[in-house]
């Protein structure tokens, strides 16, 4: 399926400025048509699941308990 730059922006919450910028210096692909730019959404799967995985990773990182340092000593 192929969206235009605003929509793709809108999907992945990144600035259209950006997405152009990505687009020109072919970090993104897509075919221009004449006036817009269209960018094929199929390759962005992959970007939204390593952002989720990232996601859970940092919630589980978040939520483990510090644990006690056993060398820690009371010396007075």
């Amino acid at each position: 399926m192929y969206k235009s730059v605003e929509q793709t922006a809108n999907d992945i919450g990144m600035p259209e400025h950006q997405i152009l910028q990505y687009i020109y210096a072919g970090r993104i692909k897509a075919v221009h048509d004449g006036e817009n730019f269209l960018i094929n959404s199929a390759q962005f799967e992959t970007y939204h699941q390593q952002l989720e995985r990232i996601k859970e990773e940092i919630e589980i990182w978040k939520n483990t308990p510090i644990p006690e340092d056993v060398d820690i000593k009371d010396e007075d």
